[in-house]
């Protein structure tokens, strides 16, 4: 239940290409806390609920829970959620050993592209495809929960 992921900005599309899954994904959040954020989820046709704790200092590392649950309720769920919801298309791509989660933002989120990589240490080595970009691990900007509240076409 400790995620430890980096995330990376994306400076082309040549990802899609190599991705072997695509994914359509609407999220809310019902609390956006610093110290801890509950996210509901639609991912295609599948709901889930999911709490976060608060990231170690580098960003890397920090407590998730989530849970499947009913897609109908999910959607009155939404409902309640702080502001912005976020639409993105997610892209998986494996690269080397490892998997990236590629989401491409719609709406109000139009321009952003970011991967994450999930690791199974802090200091495990990866290689870069050359497609990503400059390391966003840990600045909150990028953060779901932030843009949920901060939409990246509102950004200067």
């Amino acid at each position: 239940m400790i995620e430890i992921e980096r995330k990376f900005l994306v400076k082309s599309e040549k990802f899609i290409s190599k991705s072997f899954k695509k994914t359509q994904i609407t999220q809310g959040y019902l609390n956006s806390d610093s110290n801890r954020t509950v996210r509901v989820r639609l991912k295609d046709h599948q709901a889930y609920i999911t709490v976060k704790g608060k990231s170690n200092e580098a960003g890397t590392k920090r407590f998730e829970w989530e849970k499947e649950i009913n897609y109908e309720e999910a959607v009155q769920l939404l409902k309640l959620c702080e502001d912005y919801i976020i639409d993105k298309t997610r892209y998986l791509v494996e690269y080397e050993g490892h998997l990236f989660e590629v989401d491409i933002f719609h709406g109000n989120n139009e321009g952003l592209i970011i991967a994450e990589i999930e690791l199974t240490t802090e200091n495990e080595k990866f290689e870069k495809p050359d497609w990503l970009g400059v390391e966003v691990t840990g600045d909150i900007r990028y953060y779901n929960s932030y843009i949920s509240n901060t939409p990246f076409k509102q950004w200067k």
